[in-house]
């Protein structure tokens, strides 16, 4: 008797390992999405994920750039399980031609992330890391590249290719899109208008857009915050710090009394900052963040409103204020 060959176990499992790591990219790219849309802030060891998170990099279209990973683990997922649902004894011939349809998709999307994940692997490290250090990297966003690159191996190495020819043909067409694609969206990256004016970094990376113009409530307002010695304290890559200044818009954001707390931003006092805010952290008794003003020798932590900065500044100039609350847009 022909002994039959018994199925090689990666064989066997490549498609629950790969719906596996899915689930943990839609772990991963679910939380960063989460937070991001809620303008809540990314747990992380280091200060790299805040710094990369909320850098121009991380949106598309106006929207973060986790969700599109989220959709792409999501399909990933999709594509990885959805076959091991029929039935193999009773529709022997639909799980055969999902399955065959379904790797050359596993096949296609783990081949476009990995190559969309080097790419941001590379800006990370150029952008980031080189200017930071380990202070640069955003851990989860190597978690996804580790994922990607877990997924396309198994796609390689999940099944018996009986057409390799087709797999390059694919692997080709499917990285010359990606990589073009990506260049041509990390190029497109910080680029503004010549009369925008933008929060940037120390070496004149643009972080945000203001948007809103001033009237002159709050020109004068901010000339007095100015002149009284009031001060925000923040940090460029900080939305809500941006936000801050969209209510002030673009002619007063000049006069704005701001020292900036970021490492690697544009005139950056460090030891001022870290002397001020222990001090706002002992008058206020809790943790304070960015921005966080000091007005008249009190502390306020959080976006104030013009009309909080004009009651606890004394102000008594024009109050008619009209910006209103605007999410501050990024390059």
């Amino acid at each position: 008797m022909t002994r039959r060959r018994s199925t090689p176990w990666i064989y066997r499992n490549s498609r629950l390992l790969i719906g596996a790591i899915a689930a943990l990219g839609i772990l991963n790219t679910g939380y960063i999405t989460f937070n991001k849309l809620a303008s809540a802030t990314v747990a992380c060891p280091t200060t790299g994920c805040e710094r990369v998170l909320e850098s121009p990099y991380a949106v598309l279209f106006g929207l973060p750039l986790s969700l599109y990973g989220l959709l792409a683990y999501l399909a990933m997922a999709v594509f990885a399980l959805a076959p091991l649902l029929v039935n193999p004894e009773e529709k022997k011939s639909l799980r055969t031609n999902l399955e065959n349809q379904t790797w050359l998709l596993l096949f296609a999307g783990a081949t476009a992330m990995l190559l969309f994940s080097g790419y941001l692997m590379y800006i990370m490290f150029s952008k980031f890391v080189s200017q930071f250090g380990v202070n640069g990297i955003c851990y989860f966003c190597l978690a996804s590249a580790t994922f990607a690159t877990l997924m396309f191996v198994l796609t390689l190495i999940g099944r018996d290719w009986n057409d390799r020819g087709q797999l390059v043909f694919l692997g080709s067409i499917v990285g010359i899109v990606t990589l073009i694609g990506s260049i041509a969206w990390g190029a497109s990256v910080g680029q503004v208008s010549a009369d925008a004016v933008t929060i940037s970094d120390a070496q004149g990376n643009p972080y945000f857009v203001i948007e809103n113009t001033s009237g002159e409530a709050e020109t004068q307002l901010a000339q007095h915050l100015k002149q009284t010695g009031a001060t925000m304290y923040g940090a460029y890559w900080c939305p809500h710090c941006c936000e801050q200044k969209q209510f002030f818009g673009k002619e007063a954001s000049k006069e704005f009394p701001y020292v900036e707390c970021a490492e690697g931003g544009k005139d950056a006092q460090i030891e001022t900052c870290q002397r001020v805010l222990g001090e706002a952290e002992k008058q206020t008794g809790q943790k304070v963040g960015f921005p966080t003003w000091q007005v008249n020798g009190r502390f306020y932590s959080g976006r104030q409103t013009l009309q909080q900065l004009a009651e606890s500044s004394g102000y008594k100039g024009p109050q008619n204020f009209k910006n209103e609350f605007k999410a501050c847009r990024q390059p």
